[in-house]
């Protein structure tokens, strides 16, 4: 048999689950003897549109067997995707529900499908732990991803749903970075409206922007402009890489996360099986999240908090 090539075309390097995600590919690849090649389309839409038509368009001994994609932009390249699935080569989609992919499967043979993290339930989980950390309510400063993600839409919406009645929110937008989100709570925080504002926890979706909070409210509160206790605030985010999100789960930076296991490996692994047994995968998977640490555990660490809050206040 020979040896699959497979393409995986990624957001970002800025972000450290987009890198999971590429860390996550290649393990497989090497498990299931895969050539694979990784591509970061620097949040660009057009580079990632020009990147991947670079394979489609080579000569027929060139193309890869399939490309996996997580789309910059919200169309999720659909021209691309005809012209992939026309010259025969797999197109799977990582964290989007699309209509286009129902009729590429009806008019081509490849393999094409969807895989994506179940993001309302990620808003839930979220949901759930502002309610385990504000039992009597409170505000929180919740930073969205940007407007045209799927991700940031259905998590806000599963948030809302399940979000208990005393939590109030202040809502924010970044670009999933780090430095995106310091950049728009430090612009926030120049507000003389922001020194009103009272904030109980600071809500990111995903892991990398809390931290880009975080750093912006730790400069914001050493220039000497007040409110230091926003740095004491709990910050809670998203994505749960072992390395970054669960490590500062365990070091204390961030009080909790959800987990959101890597896609690209998973579905490289569907990808292989499909091309292999020749047969055809679900339309659209989803894989389930899981909050970090655990709702039962997270309402005893609340209560700790609670503790140490008011014996502070007593002394």
């Amino acid at each position: 048999m020979n040896e699959l090539r497979i393409v995986v075309s990624l957001i970002t390097k800025d972000n450290d689950y987009q890198v999971e995600q590429a860390v996550a590919a290649e393990e497989a690849a090497r498990k299931l003897g895969v050539r694979l090649e990784v591509l970061y389309a620097d949040g660009d839409s057009i580079q990632q549109s020009q990147q991947i038509l670079t394979f489609v368009q080579s000569s027929e001994d060139q193309r890869p067997d399939g490309i996996i994609l997580e789309p910059v932009g919200a169309t999720a390249l659909p021209q691309v995707a005809r012209a992939a699935a026309a010259s025969g080569i797999a197109w799977v989609v990582l964290n989007r529900e699309l209509a286009y992919i129902k009729d590429l499967r009806r008019n081509f043979s490849a393999p094409i499908f969807t895989v994506a993290s179940d993001h309302v339930e990620i808003g839930r989980i979220q949901a759930k732990q502002l309610a385990a950390l504000l039992p009597d309510g409170g505000s929180v400063l919740y930073i969205q991803g940007p407007s045209e993600s799927d991700a940031g839409k259905l998590r806000t919406q599963g948030l809302n749903q399940n979000k208990a009645p005393g939590i109030q929110l202040k809502l924010m937008k970044a670009n999933w970075t780090e430095a995106s989100a310091y950049n728009a709570v430090t612009a926030w925080l120049r507000l003389s409206t922001s020194q009103q504002a009272h904030i109980d926890i600071i809500a990111a979706q995903n892991d990398a922007m809390a931290a880009g909070a975080k750093k912006a409210f730790q400069q914001f509160s050493s220039e000497g402009e007040g409110r230091k206790r926003w740095i004491e605030a709990p910050l809670i985010g998203v994505d749960g890489v072992p390395t970054t999100g669960q490590a500062w789960v365990r070091n204390g930076t961030l009080t909790a996360t959800v987990i959101a296991p890597p896609l690209a490996g998973i579905a490289l692994e569907m990808l292989t099986r499909a091309i292999r047994t020749r047969t055809t995968p679900p339309e659209f998977t989803l894989i389930t999240p899981e909050s970090f640490p655990k709702l039962d555990a997270l309402v005893g660490k609340a209560k700790q908090m609670q503790l140490s809050k008011s014996a502070k206040s007593a002394i």
